[in-house]
């Protein structure tokens, strides 16, 4: 299902990205394509990190299709060594990183907290909180001679309060808090460390959470999508092109003196706070 969602595109991306090398976690579908073919479309040579190869050699593909480099490395980011290797590889091939987007995310089962088995919530911040930590730390110093960034893809999941969504914002939570503390122990470094907060992204997965939805509940995908972005203040939902562009606007120069802040990127459904 596909509906004219309003959104903008330019006609051709700018190049702020020119000749940075960025690592993405998290190359998938959704987001994380968007991410690399943006920043490909920006300028950047991309380092590719999941832990399937196959996903990470299409997107590679789509990298080099806009005439940038792309390194394929497949890791599994909860794996201390892996993590290690993924720095050497990604300064083997370009002696240099400039941005390091954490994308990657495990959600728990979405049951209320007092019900949730800990060993669930464990493997969750594996990958949402411990993971980003590790793989800032380990390319920091490579930042820190670039002068580059951190970006963590948080959510707005963090200003909502229902009860199966509890597991999932405590990672966030904590995730935005790493965040900040980041921030401020890499800031004298020259490194700066932002997050990006997106509400529902009209992607491939929403869109079968949608639909499953609307088969729940009688309705039609169109009501169900008109539902979630009732609360917005453009009455739409953001797509993954449109969170990519935020984002990488993070990572450019015009955001050089940009650190410790939450983007929230959700069509006006939730104001600064």
């Amino acid at each position: 299902m596909n509906l004219d969602t309003g959104a903008a595109r330019p006609a051709r991306s700018p190049k702020l990205l020119e000749d940075k090398v960025v690592v993405l976690s998290g190359v998938g579908p959704g987001l994380g394509r968007a991410l690399g073919e943006e920043a490909a479309r920006m300028g950047a040579d991309l380092v590719l990190v999941s832990r399937t190869e196959r996903r990470l050699q299409k997107m590679a593909e789509v990298v080099r299709s806009h005439g940038r480099r792309a390194l394929v490395v497949p890791t599994d980011i909860t794996d201390e060594d892996q993590r290690a290797a993924l720095v050497r590889a990604a300064l083997d091939e370009f002696g240099r990183v400039d941005c390091l987007i954490n994308n990657a995310f495990g959600i728990p089962p979405m049951d209320p907290l007092t019900t949730l088995d800990l060993d669930g919530l464990r493997a969750a911040n594996e990958t949402n909180v411990f993971a980003p930590l590790r793989l800032s730390a380990l390319f920091a110093d490579a930042l820190a001679e670039s002068q580059g960034s951190v970006i963590m893809l948080n959510s707005c999941v963090m200003y909502s309060s229902q009860p199966e969504y509890a597991g999932y914002k405590l990672s966030k939570g904590a995730l935005a808090h790493l965040s900040s503390s980041l921030a401020t122990e890499l800031g004298p470094r020259g490194i700066r460390v932002n997050s990006v907060a997106p509400s529902y992204i009209y992607e491939d997965v929403n869109k079968a959470y949608f639909d499953w939805l609307a088969s729940e509940q009688g309705v039609t995908h169109e009501e169900i999508y008109r539902q979630k972005a009732q609360p917005t203040d453009l009455k739409r939902l953001a797509t993954p092109d449109e969170v990519a562009r935020a984002t990488l606007f993070l990572a450019s120069d015009l955001a050089s003196a940009v650190t410790g802040q939450v983007l929230t990127v959700d069509c006006g459904e939730f104001h600064s706070r």
